[in-house]
């Protein structure tokens, strides 16, 4: 991870007042593209046996942008590409799933990042961001997918520990270890 404040990204300011540079701005609709890319068409099962809770890496390029220009730029990531979602069969409900899991990731990983912008700073970050992030999907199920799925919370409660508790963890998983594996040399290629 990068040993400078993640301001160094945003060069080129647009207005002095406002601290998004156009470069910022440019990235971040980048980093918006990639995760809905992402959301939409690279989405798989990582669970054998549950194939209706699918993983999609589109939290990575959240957390990229939010280590790389702080946790706004995280936030906007991390919202606007799901909302793609409103008009697919996921609709609301994978929508606001799918924004819950990902701020819950990004913000904490990201503010803690920002504070200390070492490898250790993301790592802690990283793991933060994760248990929050787990907390906040389970919560999220419990309470969310018995309104729009119309199913018993009793029964959302009972696929806790043999399907959702394992799949999040999984998918933070993999959204954390490849983050700490790709944004040093992305990191880099902002720099230029």
């Amino acid at each position: 991870m990068a040993t400078n404040s993640s301001a160094r990204h945003d060069t080129h300011s647009t207005t002095a007042s406002s601290g998004w540079s156009t470069k910022r701005i440019a990235v971040t609709a980048l980093f918006c593209a990639v995760a809905a890319i992402c959301t939409l068409f690279i989405e798989f099962p990582i669970l054998p046996g549950v194939t209706f809770l699918k993983y999609d890496p589109s939290a990575i390029a959240a957390l990229i942008a939010g280590f790389a220009f702080g946790p706004t730029t995280g936030a906007v990531v991390s919202v606007l590409p799901y909302l793609v979602h409103l008009a697919t069969e996921s609709g609301i409900y994978g929508t606001i799933m799918a924004i819950i899991a990902t701020l819950s990731l990004v913000l904490p990983a990201s503010l803690i990042y920002q504070r200390n912008t070492t490898m250790r700073g993301a790592i802690t970050g990283l793991v933060v961001g994760g248990i929050i992030c787990l907390a906040c999907c389970i919560l999220a199920n419990i309470v969310v997918t018995p309104i729009y799925m119309g199913a018993p919370r009793e029964a959302v409660v009972a696929m806790i520990v043999p399907t959702l508790l394992p799949f999040n963890v999984l998918k933070i998983a993999l959204n954390c270890v490849i983050t700490a594996l790709v944004y040093k040399p992305i990191s880099k290629a902002l720099e230029s």
